[in-house]
């Protein structure tokens, strides 16, 4: 969830439509599309069949052997997806009612 929420505050602070009336649907939504753009990259590459052996000179690390299959990489996507857009609506919710929950944790007056 992390990339969605992360991906959340630039789109909505710094995108062209932050000084319009929407930039936090606009961030939204530009996340959103980030992490759909970013879904597609890796189901494309689980479809490339690229069954190249990671080296273990440059690299000490052995990747998960779930990743060594199709259905491992469909199932890697799927989880990115979900939690990519997951995190992007956490973090719109939480900015869309930040005077409430600032009110709340102040006591409030």
């Amino acid at each position: 969830m992390a990339h969605g929420y992360l991906l959340y505050g630039p789109f909505a602070l710094l995108g062209p439509l932050r000084d319009s009336d929407v930039p936090a649907i606009a961030g939204l939504i530009g996340a959103v599309a980030l992490v759909l753009i970013l879904t597609i990259c890796l189901s494309l590459y689980s479809g490339a069949n690229i069954s190249t052996p990671v080296s273990q000179n440059t690299a000490p690390y052995t990747p998960p052997v779930g990743l060594s299959t199709d259905e491992g990489w469909s199932e890697f996507a799927g989880s990115f997806l979900v939690g990519g857009i997951g995190g992007a609506i956490t973090a719109f919710l939480l900015s869309s009612y930040l005077p409430l929950l600032s009110s709340l944790v102040a006591g409030a007056q």
